[in-house]
């Protein structure tokens, strides 16, 4: 069983979390997933609504995956110390870090990035690519993998992702097996991503 530690902050993307979370949920024999949080207490997404954290980032616990989703709450979260010294170094004792969205500009900013393939949400590509100027942006894909990192595009991207990691790690016959149970049509082709057109980024 592999753990996935999820970092939720105020102005989290619900979408983010909870699509991908659903592909992971669905093999519950294959892993424990944490809501992670900087401090105790409700924390509120972009959209209001409130999850309640399983585990603090002081705690010290280490996860075989960090998962990092966006959000509006990640303009303020760059430019926090303690929250990206965590994110650097659960990535670097973790076996596998995905981002949704935004979060890649966490990734980036924690230096976890350079010189690393990674994409991220179209409609704000610019102000993330300028946290991690030594990435190598790529301006249109549904996701990236690059060694242990896997990057997605926006929000509903983050599921095609998650079936993608599921697919790394236990095979595509168990990927397509969770797409069925959640009657979800997998984009698998990770080049297919019409938003870099409408956003001007091709």
């Amino acid at each position: 069983m592999r753990t996935i530690g999820v970092l939720v902050f105020p102005g989290f993307e619900l979408l983010d979390v909870f699509g991908p979370l659903e592909m992971f949920g669905i093999l519950e024999d294959e892993f424990k997933i944490d809501l992670v949080a900087q401090n105790a207490g409700p924390v509120k997404s972009s959209h209001y609504s409130s999850v309640h954290p399983d585990a603090m980032i002081g705690d010290g616990t280490r996860y075989d995956i960090l998962f990092v989703p966006g959000g509006r709450g990640v303009r303020q979260l760059v430019d926090n110390a303690v929250v990206l010294d965590w994110i650097r170094d659960t990535s670097q004792a973790a076996e596998y870090t995905l981002s949704v969205c935004s979060g890649s500009a966490l990734l980036a900013k924690a230096g976890l990035l350079e010189n690393r393939r990674a994409t991220t949400n179209k409609a704000s590509f610019e102000w993330i690519a300028s946290q991690g100027p030594n990435v190598v942006w790529v301006r249109q894909a549904r996701w990236v993998e690059d060694g242990p990192f896997i990057t997605s595009s926006g929000v509903s991207a983050g599921m095609d992702m998650a079936l993608a990691a599921i697919s790394i790690m236990h095979g595509t016959e168990r990927a397509e097996k969770v797409a069925e149970i959640c009657e979800y049509s997998w984009h698998r082709d990770s080049a297919w991503d019409p938003f870099a057109k409408i956003h001007g980024l091709v």
